[in-house]
């Protein structure tokens, strides 16, 4: 069985985070890992507080996973602060993993921030040196490549000038942007787009985590990039086509919806 582990904050509703993506891998068929390094008092409507792990406790527990376990992918989501980021790096230089897939996590889906604000130079000088690939929403990558984008050629244009900055593929989401779903995946030489149609739900609590979640999983099984995000984009769009309706905000998705209806080997193929 393959192992993949996540680094992340802790989403109490269970919607995002850690949470959601120990709830992917167990949907991909992978066995999920995880190292906390926030606690988030958050829900569907609103994030109440939250509370970092020291550093040296991220440091343990990643060499709690890594001294024991080997490891065929890494999802790092939400890192809070630039003592967090330069404590995962440390680890990350250490250990040298593969399939290294970074979620910029900025904003809770409420708006709420999730990232201190001077911590942006230490996420790109500290993590996009290690990551395989980025996955910025439109929000991020702005922030990121500090280009705005408003449409594909936008999108790309700032993919380009984000691996620049040290990662390997970047792909950017377009979720924000009116019209169909399409995402940008950028791998120094090439463009894919991927394009799912648009659902209209507030139901798409998590969907970044998810989705980042999905595409380690997928390297992790041995998909070529193009094809795990492709793979990847089909199950997010699913589990926000079959939402569960919880909560009084910004629902989560179902992340067992094929799983149930399919099985696990039915479950993770799409046409």
């Amino acid at each position: 069985m393959k192992k993949v582990l996540t680094i992340a904050g802790s989403d109490s509703s269970g919607g995002a985070g850690i949470q959601a993506d120990l709830k992917t891998f167990a949907a991909h068929g992978v066995f999920g890992m995880s190292v906390i390094v926030s606690v988030v008092a958050e829900n569907t409507s609103t994030v109440l507080d939250l509370l970092d792990v020291t550093p040296y406790m991220v440091e343990k527990q990643i060499d709690a996973v890594f001294t024991d376990i080997e490891v065929d992918a890494v999802k790092i989501g939400m890192l809070s602060s630039s003592a967090c980021m330069k404590a995962a790096a440390g680890r990350l230089w250490r250990y040298m993993p593969r399939n290294v897939v970074v979620d910029p996590v900025m904003l809770a889906k409420n708006g709420s921030p999730l990232m201190a604000p001077g911590a942006m130079d230490t996420l790109i000088k500290e993590i996009l040196p290690y990551a395989g690939l980025l996955t910025p929403n439109i929000h991020e990558a702005q922030r990121i490549s500090g280009l705005a984008i408003t449409d594909v050629s936008g999108m790309e244009k700032a993919a380009e000038r984000i691996r620049n900055m040290g990662c390997e593929n970047v792909l950017v989401k377009g979720g924000h942007i009116e019209g169909d779903a399409v995402d940008v995946l950028y791998d120094g030489q090439e463009f894919f787009h991927f394009t799912e149609k648009r659902i209209d739900t507030k139901n798409t609590h998590g969907t970044g985590c998810t989705y980042s979640s999905a595409i380690a999983a997928n390297l992790a099984l041995g998909l070529a990039l193009p094809i795990a995000v492709r793979q990847a984009k089909k199950y997010v769009t699913d589990a926000i086509a079959h939402a569960p309706d919880i909560g009084k905000g910004n629902g989560p998705t179902n992340h067992f919806y094929r799983l149930y209806q399919y099985g696990l080997e039915k479950g993770l193929k799409y046409d």
